[in-house]
């Protein structure tokens, strides 16, 4: 059985109720691949995560955009993990680079945040990623390998994780990793989960992309032979949202 291609919409900060139902009617109405083939997963802003649940349709899910690292309590202004199990959320976006620099995440926080989730009943969407900088010397496959690491090392099963390389250069900037950029940087994932937890996880394991993906370039990434998907920004709040989630075939 191959991998089943994943296509997740985050929203990030953006929207509001008007807008939301329009996007939501948007994507009931569209006519796209069955749920064998693509799972798809659309992110919006915790405020809205209940209207999107209730209105959404079946075979799409939805993903909080974060969660804190441990249990609820004295944590002002953060979402716990099973406050979106009881709301019935079944997906979360962890480690996003906007949390890592502007909030300045550390590779460990991110790793303990993926296992406490994980351990919850959540399944994680798990981002990776490097700067231009980073990329600019020569360390992007240093720098996503240490961050997957340090998710590796604290959880005991990759079944409910997808990975999400998204090279930060490319987020929202409109700039794109080639198809060749992209495809070894995700083989090379693949090698490091082979060589570091097992070949079953490097074979099972589903590799996105992120980083301005949109109607135009979504087939030719798509047809990478290590890129399981893609976890798509700004394009996820409009209509070529559809034509990404077709790219899976």
């Amino acid at each position: 059985m191959g991998r089943k291609f994943f296509v997740g919409g985050n929203w990030k900060c953006n929207g509001t109720t008007e807008e939301v139902k329009k996007i939501v009617s948007m994507l009931n109405d569209a006519q796209v691949p069955s749920g064998d083939v693509v799972d798809v997963v659309v992110s919006p802003p915790f405020v809205f995560l209940p209207l999107v649940q209730s209105s959404l349709r079946s075979n799409f899910h939805v993903a909080a955009q974060n969660c804190w690292v441990r249990k609820g309590g004295a944590f002002t202004g953060e979402v716990s993990a099973e406050m979106l199990v009881n709301l019935g959320i079944p997906w979360v976006i962890i480690g996003h680079s906007e949390r890592r620099s502007l909030l300045n995440e550390s590779n460990e926080f991110i790793g303990d945040k993926v296992a406490y989730a994980l351990a919850q009943g959540l399944k994680v969407i798990a981002c990776v990623g490097e700067t231009l900088e980073q990329r600019e010397s020569g360390s992007t496959l240093e720098v996503v390998s240490a961050q997957t690491k340090a998710i590796a090392d604290k959880i005991p099963s990759w079944d409910n994780v997808v990975l999400a390389y998204e090279p930060v250069w490319a987020i929202g900037t409109g700039k794109v990793a080639t198809p060749a950029q992209a495809q070894e940087v995700h083989a090379e994932l693949r090698k490091w989960l082979h060589n570091n937890v097992s070949a079953e996880v490097a074979g099972s394991a589903r590799i996105i992309y992120g980083g301005s993906v949109n109607g135009a370039n979504c087939k030719e990434l798509a047809g990478q032979p290590d890129l399981d998907g893609f976890l798509v920004g700004g394009a996820s709040l409009k209509p070529e949202f559809v034509d990404i989630i077709k790219s899976a075939v």
